[in-house]
């Protein structure tokens, strides 16, 4: 049987390598703080620009992006304070490990952004860090800041909804238990 060299499975190719080449994320680190700390208005997808060990590191699962933010200067958006930690096989070519690093966007993203950023409360925020088709991206959002009571009521509107599934799951498993 005849099978077309595109459908045969590549070897060395697999999840786990690295070699993303089906075009899925392999993600390295995400900022769950700032889904909580803020309302997600719109998210973009940023390449970034790093340097060799910056890249060794990632490949390593290795970063932090808590106190992460990006703002724009001079046409350029650009993503500060992201921890990238020394590659530990880096010599002295390895990078300062807080450098910010400039973000590859669209020329109409660029001033997208920075028009809705200067509105009060609006701010751009790294949402995750992860490898796509091989290639390090950043996810990127404009966020615009919670209050206090606003991030009670999803802290308490998504236990509402954990227990209302317990319960289905629950009630579901007590009537497949009388079928049987």
């Amino acid at each position: 049987m005849f099978v077309p060299k595109e459908s045969q499975p590549k070897q060395g190719a697999s999840g786990k390598s690295g070699k993303d080449k089906d075009g899925k994320r392999r993600i390295v680190a995400q900022n769950k703080k700032a889904r909580h700390d803020y309302a997600i208005v719109d998210t973009y997808e940023a390449g970034i620009v790093l340097t060799g060990t910056e890249v060794k590191s990632l490949r390593q699962g290795r970063a932090s992006l808590v106190d992460g933010f990006v703002q724009i200067d001079g046409n350029e958006a650009w993503l500060h304070n992201a921890h990238i930690p020394e590659y530990s096989q880096g010599t002295w070519t390895n990078h300062s490990v807080r450098r910010k690093r400039k973000l590859l966007l669209h020329r109409e993203e660029i001033d997208k952004l920075e028009s809705k950023s200067q509105e009060t409360g609006h701010t751009i925020v790294p949402l995750a860090i992860y490898f796509k088709d091989g290639r390090a991206k950043a996810e990127i959002a404009l966020a615009k800041g919670k209050k206090e009571y606003d991030k009670r009521q999803t802290l308490r509107e998504q236990q509402d909804r954990r227990d209302s599934d317990r319960a289905i799951a629950s009630a579901k498993r007590r009537q497949r238990a009388r079928e049987r």
